[in-house]
């Protein structure tokens, strides 16, 4: 698939497992920003667990233009549209950018949460 190869090519590769969950769900939990047919940056929702919210993911060289903001967005809302009244923003990067994007905050004692317990990366 060509958003997973390109998020294995820029980011984690545990994040392409579940990028291709994204795209298996119907209907799809994924969102991608382009440019002239390039892939610039990803957001997805419902990989990780229910009412999560990612991975995402911004090529570096567009980081600050607004688009990881505008995909949170997308994602956020496509949750509320699916029933959520919130949701979780786990195993979280840039935490200040959540903050003032949407007023996130870290629940104490949620580390590692559902994280807990994975196969450890074989690499």
């Amino acid at each position: 698939h060509i958003v997973a190869d390109w998020v294995g090519a820029h980011f984690s590769p545990k994040w392409v497992s579940e990028v291709k969950v994204a795209f298996g769900r119907q209907p799809v939990s994924s969102f991608v920003a382009t440019r002239n047919s390039e892939l610039l940056g990803f957001s997805c929702y419902e990989t990780t667990s229910k009412g999560y919210f990612g991975p995402t993911g911004v090529k570096e060289s567009e980081r600050g233009s607004g688009l990881g903001k505008a995909l949170l967005f997308k994602a956020l809302e496509a949750m509320r549209n699916e029933g959520y009244a919130y949701a979780v923003i786990g195993g979280v990067g840039p935490k200040e950018f959540y903050e003032r994007a949407c007023g996130a905050f870290e629940i104490p004692g949620s580390d590692p949460g559902v994280y807990a317990d994975l196969l450890p990366d074989p690499s």
